[in-house]
This record gives structure tokens, sequence and C-alpha cells, in this order.
């Protein structure tokens, strides 16, 4: 039993020694490859491209937007020159007929008039 018991301290003792040594130097990080600085140099160009043409994207929808607005505003101008107008039309038709009717009423009132 002693035995026993002396070979268990003893492993006991090799594997505390054996965890206290420090890690190999193959797991050191390795320098940069020229292959991964040209993959990070051509992924920062994509994102770059990809900011430009959304930028891009966002001035051509800005800008169609400002010529609807422009386009509606034009055609909202019209519509009210064009009720003038249909209101100057209606009010000089109106006048037309009110002088129709009163020199109607004058050849009427003079055709009634009795002959001297």
């Amino acid at each position: 039993m002693k035995k026993v018991i002396a070979t268990l301290i003893a492993a006991m003792f090799a594997t505390a020694a054996f965890a206290q040594t420090p890690a190999p130097a193959a797991a050191a990080p390795a320098p940069a490859t020229p292959v991964l600085k040209a993959e990070a140099k051509q992924s920062k160009e994509v994102a770059k491209a990809g900011a430009k043409e959304s930028k891009e994207v966002a001035k051509a929808d800005a800008k169609e937007t400002a010529k609807v607005a422009d386009a509606k505003a034009e055609v909202a101008g019209a519509k009210a020159d064009a009720k003038v107008s249909k209101a100057k039309a209606h009010k000089k038709a109106a006048k037309a007929k009110a002088k129709a009717h009163t020199e109607a009423a004058k050849v009427e009132a003079k055709e009634a008039a009795p002959a001297k």
C-alpha cells in the first residue's frame, strides 16, 4: 500500500511540474503575409466602392424626388391657372348673358309699347 500511495504522490508532483512548463514556441502568431494584406486591401476597396455607389444612388434619388416635386408644383400651378381662367370665362359668359337678356328685354319692351 505504501508503494501505491508513493506512486500516486509522485505522479501528482510530475503532472504539476509538467503543467507549469511554458508553452512551446510554435504557438507564436505568424507575421501577416502579403496574401492577407492583399485580401485586406481588396476588402477595403470593395467597402469603399459600395459606400460610393450607395452615395451616388442616394444623390440620384434626391434629384428624382426634386424633379417629381417640381413637376407636381408645376401641375398644381397649371391647374390653378386653369381654374382662374375658367372662372374668368364663366364670369364673362354670365355678363354676356345678362347683357343679352337686358337687350332682349328692351327690344321686347319697344315692340310691346304701343305705336304712336
